[in-house]
């Protein structure tokens, strides 16, 4: 809070319009300086606009700057193009009105002024041109509405015509019109407001939240790729648990992604009850985000546990069960991907196998770490070993201390034995030294099982460290197994 209020409070009064805050300092960079030399030869009045406005009052680093011209955005990002050089593509989408130009680290969009009003079945506006008021008017949250004059009159003056620095300075989401009429118009933007809650540690204004609860369903008309993007920026905030939360409390995450709401709950049987896993899950999930800030690793930590439901057992005597979530779990990854509108690529590959693999290391961690288990984890797990190991370290939820510190000390012994056992027999991402047509060689075989029940025997007996991962060893090894099996040379 302090240091929001310090970075408010050091806005300076425009010298002719006393009532009016300034940010022409925070224009510094030579851009602006260009937009307002452009904006004055063309007569027309431009703004800065948006997220830019919003993180520069917070001291947050942006990149991207939206520009809102009263006129043509397309006219102006032109100008402004021939400006700055040939060398600066533009990128124009006049079906929408809009361009957008890449400059140094920066990437702008310009867009004309305009206001809009929605039908019942459609999230997508129709558009007429329209005044700064008009535009602002239109905008999702008061935060998202402020305005930056770019105009040599009044170059830097703040126009904050619903008080969105006072719900920064509150940490508050609020939309500058109706919520209900907000959120009917574009339910993308009930994600978008729990989105920058998460993101930016804002509560959600009361009648927002439950505009938001009386909407839920009118999500339904939003591409499944649009509340993906959301669904990743929340996990990608500093600690995704707060939307989460707040996605499961107004009701919209059972309409997109039900499988996790399936998590939530406690049973009890005969006085024994078992963890909520949803809560567990978003525990995993923030302390997932201590160590790495790879979307992907986030996406295991949220569906590690994600069959939980479908594998819940009451055992007499013994209590719940969960035997063989992992693996069910990982068969659930390429369907929930392909729902969810997530890329069905080597990044759901990567999920797949943490998904599968998570119980190993913990497994290793209560047990004596033999070699064999280690060299097993290591072939399996390959270039993916550290991101399993920091998923593992991440699922340690317990309130207790004393085995939290068990915990992560066994941890160390397993990464210390990973290491070692690697620098020896070196079997990450590794392939048997003989291959199936050595095999085919040697005895003269067609391909069939007994190449791969030999390719087995060799690949078992190098991970059990009964012969080392050699070519001469495995060779001698193959001769002595193909002769149990009653292999010679010309036999088929």
């Amino acid at each position: 809070m302090a240091v929001l209020d310090k970075a408010i409070n050091e806005l300076t009064l425009h010298p002719t319009m006393q009532e009016h805050p300034t940010m022409q300092e925070r224009l510094t960079h030579p851009v602006f300086s260009v937009l307002s030399d452009c904006a004055s030869l063309m007569g027309v009045k431009a703004y800065v606009i948006g997220g830019w406005v919003r993180d520069a009052l917070m001291k947050r680093v942006s990149k991207d700057i939206d520009i809102v011209v009263v006129g043509s955005g397309i006219e102006f990002a032109e100008k402004v193009s021939k400006t700055l050089g040939d060398h600066y593509h533009v990128s124009f989408f006049k079906n929408f009105g809009t361009a957008q130009l890449k400059y140094q680290d920066l990437d702008i969009e310009f867009v004309g002024a305009r206001k809009e009003s929605y039908r019942r079945e459609s999230r997508n506006p129709i558009v007429e041109n329209g005044t700064l008021e008009d535009d602002q008017n239109r905008r999702d949250f008061t935060i998202n509405a402020l305005a930056v004059s770019l105009n040599k009159e009044n170059f830097g003056e703040l126009i904050d015509p619903f008080d969105g620095i006072g719900d920064i300075r509150r940490r508050l989401i609020r939309t500058p019109m109706d919520p209900d009429i907000t959120y009917s118009d574009d339910p993308l933007r009930m994600l978008r407001a729990i989105r920058f809650s998460s993101q930016l540690g804002f509560e959600i204004e009361q009648h927002s939240l439950d505009a938001i609860q009386k909407n839920k369903d009118r999500i339904k008309i939003v591409s499944r790729e649009r509340i993906a993007d959301e669904l990743n920026k929340i996990i990608l905030s500093d600690k995704p648990s707060l939307g989460f939360v707040k996605l499961a409390d107004s009701g919209l995450l059972k309409l997109i992604f039900p499988q996790m709401v399936a998590l939530q709950g406690v049973e009890i049987v005969e006085g024994k009850s078992h963890k909520d896993n949803f809560y567990h899950t978003l525990e995993v999930l923030d302390n997932i985000c201590k160590n790495t800030n790879d979307l992907w690793i986030r996406w295991a930590a949220i569906l590690h546990d994600i069959a939980k439901p479908m594998t819940k057992r009451f055992e007499p005597g013994n209590g719940w069960t969960f035997h063989g979530h992992e693996d069910k779990g990982a068969r659930m990854v390429p369907r929930l991907f392909a729902e969810l509108k997530l890329p069905l690529n080597e990044k759901m590959k990567l999920v797949q196998k943490l998904v599968a693999l998570h119980l190993r290391p913990i497994v290793l961690a209560k047990t004596e770490v033999t070699d064999s288990a280690v060299r097993r984890l290591l072939f399996e797990a390959g270039d993916d070993i550290d991101a399993l190991m920091i998923l593992c370290e991440a699922d340690i939820t317990t309130k207790n201390p004393f085995k939290v510190q068990r915990y992560l000390k066994n941890f160390a012994v397993v990464r210390e034995k990973l290491a070692d056992i690697e620098a020896k027999d070196k079997v990450r991402n590794w392939q048997p030294p003989i291959s199936g047509e050595d095999i085919m060689k040697a005895f003269d075989l067609p391909a069939g099982r007994e190449v791969g029940v030999l390719k087995t025997a060799i690949r078992e007996a190098i991970l059990d460290g009964h012969i080392q991962n050699d070519y001469q060893q495995a060779y001698r090894f193959m001769l002595e197994k193909g002769k149990e099996m009653g292999l010679t040379k010309g036999n088929h």
